[in-house]
């Protein structure tokens, strides 16, 4: 190449820097995040004693691309069931927590003399936690599996989900810090129809496709498709007027619902942690130490905040949800970490011209210091549940309790709940769906028959295929948990009851017909009798067809069996007494048996965890195959899935062995002494294989090597049959480990040719 593109040579700058750095940052047990951010400040223009990235606008596009890759990742993580079954206390915890943190953003950012943006931005910033590293200390010191590791997980998804609002609300905010409340919620709703439409057609359509093209699908094709099916969200996102990395967000927890999303999972992860360190080297190529030096003040003012002010605060929003004292202490000081979607929020700042260019380096500086602070700040808690739990007052003590005892009663559904669940997510979903076949109506479908028939005969098609598509989807917005046992149970149980309900059939009918004269106006002008008419003819079609019940039933339960696909496969691995183990304080947790491990080929009588660690082994996921209640002689194998039962200090020393035995195996050095060799060993006169046969030469039992051939000078080797003798002169082709030939050798006294 006669020149070298400056991209390239940029992007050889950045991964040699992140390279040396990882390295580093992996030795002294550090995130590599934090490596990443270092690299940056090495390869930025403020460090005169290292070469610089000279193009800092091609770099900021792959910036974005490792974006892209992030939150299609959080996406593959996230799961609405897991997230409903979490119940509410997650999200009373981050609501309240989010409302408490803008405020004292806002508040810190007037301390200091900011302007109005700045501080909301930064009162964003630090209401979002790090995944990655909490998930890492989370596994260094052996707690992923206690009680309160799960409900740190929710809040953290549910943490992730807040940002992608509030970029979305950012993002029309603007720059000017003023925006018509009108706007706000039209955007608002904007949001939330495309999300429900995306989702809804998603889980329908993509298992279809997953499962049609599966004896098609290797790693090479999934992944490529997968990536199709993000890029291909990200331009509809922004088309739609989102940001891009909310569409790779929404298609990563599609793709979530399916049973291919592990599989996604792992085969994207190398390519997110490419761009991924793209991103974050970015980051840390935004750092002036000149700026860091004169901002020093307000970098220790807000750590102090987020160490202390956002602990207090998130014990506070997990006691409001029902949570005793200690597990709100655990729970909070681990969600000490300022996170990766505070420099995505501060990007999309600095983008927007919203806030100021100082914001991003001291955010940048906060989050370095947390991420460090971040082991000390969850050793803390037990510690001060230790001191706290003895010297609070009986009556706190009690009225908790009853709060707690309260928000569990509350949460219990009754007869109302249930039926207003009921008829309201139907209305909301097929209402979306009325709406875009509406719009796809108008905008597609009208404009193809325009061009294949007369303007009249265009408007008159057009018409019918949308009354005809819309029908399946209308039955259900007009009918759906209508007149059931339940409905005529709350019906006969008070009279009061009949008018609300009454109230939500009409409306259900009444909407029904706004879309059925939405349509018919778009397309033809008809009279108010026509109008009746039509809207009759399809009120009647859609009660008593049967042909019509039956699409409508058809497509219900193509989506519910998409939609449960992945519980339904995971619930053949899991136990069906999993959840009944959390009211006896013990847990269900599953670990693989990594590569390399000494616990491999050893049996679980050798192991002996439950002498050691007191932990049970309940079942053997071995590839498809599950062995329950294995015997103790059964061996486990690299790759084995084990599912293990204990408490939670009985697991945190399983995971503390475990993670020993992690770093064991990375200590060892390269298995090269383990690859197979083929070797020529010459028989002498003098050798002790004289005389000895194949199978009594102990070549292949004592120094577990093979005989494959002998050379005589003939023509052909010959077959090494166990009755056959070595002669002096013979040349014999051994094959083994590289180690297992030279002890052959010793043991022989033979010379290699």
């Amino acid at each position: 190449m006669e020149h070298l593109p400056q991209l390239i040579s940029d992007l050889a700058l950045i991964l040699l820097c992140a390279g040396v750095m990882t390295l580093l940052f992996k030795k002294l047990k550090q995130p590599v995040v934090l490596g990443y951010i270092v690299a940056g400040f090495l390869a930025s223009p403020y460090m005169p004693y290292t070469p610089s990235v000279a193009d800092s606008a091609e770099v900021s596009t792959w910036a974005e691309i490792g974006v892209i890759f992030l939150l299609f990742s959080l996406g593959l993580e996230f799961s609405f069931r897991k997230l409903l079954k979490a119940g509410s206390t997650p999200v009373i915890a981050v609501i309240t927590s989010t409302a408490c943190m803008t405020v004292v953003g806002i508040l810190v950012g007037g301390l200091f003399g900011w302007s109005f943006m700045n501080g909301l931005y930064l009162g964003g910033m630090l209401a979002m936690s790090s995944t990655g590293i909490i998930v890492k200390a989370f596994d260094d010191l052996g707690l992923r599996q206690q009680k309160f590791a799960s409900l740190v997980f929710s809040v953290l998804i549910l943490e992730d989900i807040i940002a992608i609002v509030m970029m979305l609300l950012f993002g029309t905010l603007g720059s000017g810090g003023k925006v018509d409340g009108g706007e706000l919620l039209m955007s608002m709703a904007k949001m939330v129809f495309y999300l429900i439409l995306w989702f809804v057609l998603g889980i329908y359509l993509i298992p279809l496709l997953l499962r049609k093209a599966r004896t098609l699908m290797n790693d090479e094709t999934l992944l490529i498709v997968a990536l199709a099916m993000c890029f291909l969200m990200v331009v509809l996102a922004s088309l739609a007027g989102f940001s891009p990395a909310f569409g790779a967000f929404v298609m990563g927890s599609i793709l979530a619902e399916t049973i291919e999303a592990e599989h996604i999972e792992n085969l994207v992860s190398p390519i997110k942690d490419l761009f991924a360190a793209v991103f974050f080297v970015s980051v840390g190529m935004m750092i002036n130490p000149a700026m860091l030096a004169k901002y020093w003040l307000p970098i220790v003012v807000i750590t102090l905040v987020v160490l202390v002010i956002r602990s207090i605060v998130g014990v506070f929003s997990f006691m409001l949800g029902g949570v005793d004292v200690r597990t709100s202490l655990q729970s909070s000081f681990s969600l000490a970490p300022v996170g990766e979607f505070s420099f995505i929020i501060a990007t999309l700042g600095i983008s927007l011209g919203a806030i100021s260019d100082f914001i991003y380096p001291i955010i940048v500086s906060v989050s370095v210091i947390t991420t460090f602070m971040t082991p000390t700040m969850i050793r803390l808690a037990n510690p001060v549940a230790d001191w706290i739990e003895p010297r609070m007052p009986e009556r706190i003590k009690r009225a908790l309790e009853r709060y707690d005892a309260g928000s569990t009663t509350a949460r219990d559904e009754n007869k109302w709940k249930k039926m207003l669940s009921g008829m309201l997510t139907p209305m909301l979903v097929y209402g979306v769906l009325c709406i875009a076949i509406l719009i796809l109506s108008s905008k597609v479908l009208y404009p193809l028959m325009a061009s294949l028939l007369p303007e009249q005969w265009a408007h008159l098609t057009t018409l019918a295929i949308t009354l005809v598509v819309l029908s399946p989807f209308m039955r259900p917005l007009l009918l759906k948990h209508c007149f059931t046992p339940q409905f005529w149970e709350l019906w006969n149980d008070r009279q009061f009851n009949r008018a609300p309900l009454l109230a939500f059939v009409l409306f259900r009918l009444a909407a029904v017909i706004v879309i059925i004269v939405v349509a018919v106006d778009q397309h033809y002008h008809a009279s108010i009798a026509v109008l009746i008419g039509i809207i009759a003819t399809l009120l009647i079609f859609m009660l008593f067809s049967r042909r019509l019940k039956n699409s409508q039933m058809a497509l219900e339960s193509t989506f519910l069996g998409n939609l449960n696909s992945k519980e339904e496969h995971s619930r053949s691995e899991r136990p069906k007494y999993a959840g009944a183990l959390l009211s006896r304080d013990l847990h269900l947790a599953e670990v693989v048996i990594p590569d390399r491990s000494a616990w491999g080929g050893k049996n679980l009588r050798q192991l002996e965890w439950r002498k050691h660690y007191d932990v049970n082994v309940a079942s053997i996921l071995r590839g498809t195959r599950r062995i329950n209640i294995p015997p103790a002689d059964m061996p486990l194998f690299p790759g084995d899935k084990v599912q293990i039962i204990g408490t939670d200090e009985q697991l945190r020393r399983f995971s503390a062995a475990l993670n020993a035995e992690r770093a064991r195996i990375d200590a060892l050095p390269p298995s090269t002494d383990k690859e197979m060799v083929l070797r020529q060993i010459a028989v002498t006169a003098d050798s002790p294989l004289v005389g000895t046969s194949v199978l009594f030469s102990g070549i292949r039992k004592d120094d577990r090597c093979m005989v494959v051939g002998i050379d005589r000078g003939e023509d052909d080797l010959l077959k090494p049959v166990p009755e056959l003798v070595f002669q002096e002169g013979d040349v014999v082709w051994v094959v083994g480990e590289d180690t297992q030939i030279r002890r052959l050798m010793q043991r022989t006294s033979v010379t290699r040719n």
